[in-house]
């Protein structure tokens, strides 16, 4: 594991590569950003299916954050005022609201602005999205 944290986001994905150029052009995080097709996802102790579903932010001690905590985890590397939305995105009640947030939108990203049809999350056998929801995040 390197010395700074790693963000793994689905490269296939147009939104999800146009929120990558945003955050690298105006947040300005201090992580490596790596696309999931690309990543060695084995090494960074992460699943591939894992990380179809959602953002992963891994740190240099090998956590594993997802969703809306790995982008509390971008933000917070960025310092400045980013910091503090990072830690808001922590705390109840507006961890809850995030990750509520987070889902609509990752449900939805075929959608959105940048979005393409592969970006749409392959439903699984119960229809319920693209990978089992992951126990922590």
């Amino acid at each position: 594991m390197g010395t700074q944290p790693v963000l793994v986001y689905d490269g296939d994905c147009g939104f999800c590569t146009a929120s990558v150029a945003f955050a690298r052009k105006w947040i300005k995080p201090r992580c490596e950003i790596t696309a999931q097709q690309g990543a060695p996802l084995e090494a960074l102790g992460i699943t591939r299916r894992r990380a179809e579903y959602e953002a992963l932010w891994v740190t240099p001690d090998g956590r594993v954050h997802g969703g809306v905590q790995a982008v509390a985890g971008l933000l917070s590397s960025a310092g400045g005022g980013w910091v503090v939305v990072g830690a808001l995105l922590r705390l109840p009640p507006m961890r809850w609201i995030a990750h509520g947030v987070y889902r609509l939108i990752a449900a939805n990203r075929h959608r959105l602005p940048g979005g393409t049809a592969a970006c749409a999350l392959t439903p699984r056998a119960s229809g319920s999205g693209r990978g089992a929801k992951p126990g922590s995040a």
